[in-house]
């Protein structure tokens, strides 16, 4: 069974396709191919920040059953 990738080491593959893709000597296949591994990796961060988003306010529930839900602050 494959191991679940984390947010850490998405976010690590995202930043290493940008540093390549910034860097000098790459040729287009290598180009478009970094891009598409980057491009995967952000939708993985967004997936996964996303499905965070929705456990922290499920845990934000009231003890009498409500639901409290605070936004996010965005930076």
């Amino acid at each position: 069974m494959p191991k679940k990738e984390t947010f850490e080491t998405a976010l690590k593959a995202l930043e290493r396709a940008v540093d390549s893709l910034e860097g000098e000597g790459l040729g287009l296949e290598e180009s478009l191919a970094r891009f598409e591994a980057g491009v995967k990796s952000a939708a993985l961060c967004q997936k996964l920040l996303k499905d965070v988003e929705v456990r922290v306010e499920q845990l934000s529930r009231a003890k009498d059953g409500g639901f409290t839900c605070t936004d996010f602050e965005e930076t």
